[in-house]
């Protein structure tokens, strides 16, 4: 045997148990090899989702706030069906995607241990730079370390500056005035052409503009538009309407399906519905989409016992039909009708009455293009304000012709800024952007001719103040009645301190949502079992402050509920529900959702949602969803034209596009980074029969980039996006 083979066995037998078997050392050395590339592809995969997922958040929704997030992370996401499709698109697959390509990589490499060992610390750097980065710029733009460090310290800046209104002498006229709310979703004086206090070259609301400067807003001697500017806390539609009529930010510490199931939202403020109810007013909240969405039927009913007409309420009237649902529920066309007869009706009656309602076609992504919708400008959105616009003014011109109106007074706010990613861009960032606000028809006089500085706060006392009640000091909540000389809190301090101190804990804060109920039950449901044909539900961990009388199983199959079926759950000696469902009932191949109920011995409440359960069902004996339901594939011609160095664009044609749900709209995606930063959507015009136009703006992009990926997408009469196809296109010239 020559040395080197010597050499050779001598370390064979080292490296073994001297029979040849692996040793010991070897064995632990390559376990921890494994754990060290699963930590590095979980930190890969990790890093990529937390990067997708902050870029699509800040170029989904315009100046997010880490309250927002907070407040519909624990809130009911129904209604929010489109964002979660949007968000599993752009961030879910592709993180699925990186997935599965690290583990096929360090699979092929798993015999190479050098090329392993580098690619993990190559991986494991690269994620935690990732990370680092995604961090800082996510933190930067939507305050995470700021909202969190602020739940952790107290401030008397609330509770100094909170005025509670039950300490307060109000005193209502002889005849007491009615009161008209309009929220108008979205809506900014920004969008008002620059003479008039706008920031668009071109005013695309021109009569709310008119109705502005014709009315009251506060600018005094000035002139031009003024509006409320909203604070932490009042961003967001619900937690402007609870900021607008409380004079409140709006943070609750409650889970995702508790919101629907409290006795009261913010028991232990008094606001503008519980103060008009003391005073004999018959209350009305009426909107064209889902009151739960955002615990809005809650805070209403709560707070003034209002009658709530939402979109389910319109459902029963037999005002739409059962299987209708365009945008958020039924477009402001039916809304504005439903609005005139809900007046009629409230004014025909002897009580004052507080009537409020809540735009919704002026939401983001683009608007809700209705078929009065003009074609004046070059973008959806703005035609879709316009049409707002024209709307509001033709109500309150049928309002203005009615027998009560000489002793109504009408109250017209945007809830909050527009979310529209991409609309307000070209808007100086010296240019300080307020919510659309006018007073039309009130008795009481200004007490200064200045220009008021207005948060959303304000909203509140001043209606009061508009209906002519007397408010001892001028101010309610953390609002101050405008018609008086008091100076407002962004008069007393700047946005910032204002800001800063409304994100921080407060004592009194605290006991406002005293007794609110932050955990309700646990409801878990096992997979289908094929062999009993059923699924096992069980409702456990039950924590409601009133006693419940029995539980209730909703479930259903079909899209459209038509199988719906309720089930009574058994209870057991602890107080834990149980029941199976048997999907014999049901003999279908499809998602079956799964809602569970309680009643309780109260009869004010109706029956209450504890939490839902989805499972999928597969069995060779039942019928498939597509043997039942006419599903056509989603398809349209995808047209791209050369760029137009004239106007800037590149014009997008979809030819005859088909979902299966139907059509309501059209848009597309268009980006050129492969990270998707720049990516901007735009809506689509129907530019003949079954022909839609989208216009690519060149100054959106990096005109040098070599291709713009194009994805054209339908909204279905579902609210969801669903994709017709993709294409591309390039900044060349082409005839």
């Amino acid at each position: 045997m020559n040395e080197r083979s010597r050499k050779m066995r001598n370390f064979s037998k080292r490296n073994s148990g001297g029979d040849g078997s692996e040793s010991s050392e070897n064995k632990v050395l390559r376990v921890l090899n494994i754990a060290a590339t699963v930590l590095v592809v979980l930190l890969g995969t990790l890093a990529m989702l937390l990067y997708r997922s902050a870029n699509w958040a800040m170029s989904t929704w315009n100046a997010l706030s880490m309250e927002e997030i907070a407040y519909q992370m624990k809130t009911s996401m129904e209604g929010a069906g489109e964002m979660v499709g949007l968000y599993i698109r752009q961030c879910v697959i592709i993180t699925v995607v990186v997935l599965v390509l690290l583990i096929a990589v360090f699979i092929l490499l798993r015999k190479k241990r050098r090329l392993t060992h580098i690619l993990q610390i190559a991986v494991a750097v690269v994620s935690v730079i990732v990370i680092v980065l995604t961090f800082r710029k996510f933190d930067t733009e939507v305050g995470v370390t700021d909202y969190l460090s602020n739940q952790e310290t107290y401030s008397s800046f609330i509770d100094d500056n909170y005025v509670d209104p039950n300490d307060v002498s109000l005193t209502f006229p002889e005849e007491k005035r009615n009161l008209i709310y309009i929220f108008l979703e979205s809506m900014e004086n920004t969008y008002s052409d620059e003479a008039n206090g706008g920031a668009f070259s071109e005013n695309v609301i021109p009569e709310l503009t008119q109705l502005s400067l014709e009315n009251e807003n506060f600018s005094g001697t000035e002139g031009g538009l003024n509006g409320g500017i909203p604070l932490k806390g009042t961003t967001w539609t619900i937690g402007a309407m609870f900021g607008q009529t409380s004079g409140l930010p709006l943070n609750l510490p409650i889970d995702k399906n508790a919101m629907s199931t409290q006795d009261e939202f913010f028991p232990g403020a008094t606001t503008l519905g519980n103060i008009l109810a003391d005073n004999g007013y018959k209350q009305m909240l009426l909107i064209g989409s889902d009151a739960a969405f955002g615990g809005r039927d809650l805070y209403f009913q709560g707070h003034g016992d209002y009658e709530i007409r939402d979109y389910y309420w319109a459902i029963d009237q037999g005002k739409i039909a059962e299987d209708y649902y365009v945008w958020w529920g039924y477009e402001d066309n039916r809304l504005f009708e439903n609005a005139k007869e809900a007046l009629t009706e409230m004014g025909s009656g002897s009580e004052p009455f507080n009537f409020t309602m809540l735009t919704v076609d002026t939401h983001f992504e683009d608007g809700y293009l209705c078929e009065d919708c003009p074609d004046t400008y070059d973008t959806q959105y703005s035609n879709v304000m316009a049409c707002s616009s024209s709307k509001v003014n033709e109500l309150i011109s049928w309002i203005k012709e009615q027998s009560w109106y000489e002793n109504t007074t009408i109250v017209i706010s945007g809830d909050h800024l527009t979310m529209d990613t991409d609309y307000c861009d070209d808007v100086p960032e010296e240019y300080q952007r307020t919510v659309y606000t006018t007073i039309i028809n009130s008795p009481t006089q200004r007490e200064t001719d200045d220009r008021r500085t207005i948060c959303t706060f304000d909203n509140f006392p001043t209606t009061l103040a508009a209906l002519g009640v007397e408010i001892e000091g001028d101010r309610l909540g953390l609002g101050t009645n405008l018609y008086s000389s008091e100076a407002t809190l962004l008069e007393r301090y700047t946005k910032t301190e204002a800001n800063e101190g409304l994100q921080q804990q407060s004592e009194l804060m605290d006991n406002l949502l005293a007794g609110i109920n932050t955990k309700l039950a646990t409801c878990a449901a096992s997979e289908y079992d094929p062999v009993t044909k059923t699924i096992s539900v069980t409702v456990s961990d039950i924590e409601y402050e009133k006693p419940l009388r029995d539980l209730y199983l909703a479930v259903w199959c079909r899209g459209d509920q038509s199988d719906l079926h309720w089930y009574t759950m058994d209870v057991d000696a602890d107080g834990n529900y149980s029941y199976q469902i048997p999907m014999t009932d049901f003999a279908i191949n499809a998602k079956c959702y799964i809602d569970a109920y309680a009643d309780t011995d109260d009869p004010s409440l109706t029956k209450i949602n504890l939490g839902r359960c989805i499972v999928d069902v597969e069995d060779p004996e039942f019928e498939s969803a597509e043997e039942e339901t006419i599903v056509t594939e989603p398809s349209g011609t995808i047209i791209v034209e050369g760029y137009d160095s004239d106007t800037n664009q590149i014009n997008v044609y979809t030819i005859d596009p088909e979902a299966p749900n139907g059509i309501m709209g059209i848009r597309c995606a268009v980006w050129s980074k492969e990270d998707q930063s720049d990516l901007h959507w735009y809506g689509a015009s129907e530019v003949d029969d079954g022909i839609y136009l989208m216009q690519i703006r060149g100054s959106d992009f990096d005109m040098s980039s070599a291709e713009l990926q194009i994805h054209v997408y339908a909204i279905d009469y579902q609210g969801e996006s669903v994709l017709i196809g993709n294409n591309i296109g390039d900044f060349t010239e082409e005839q």
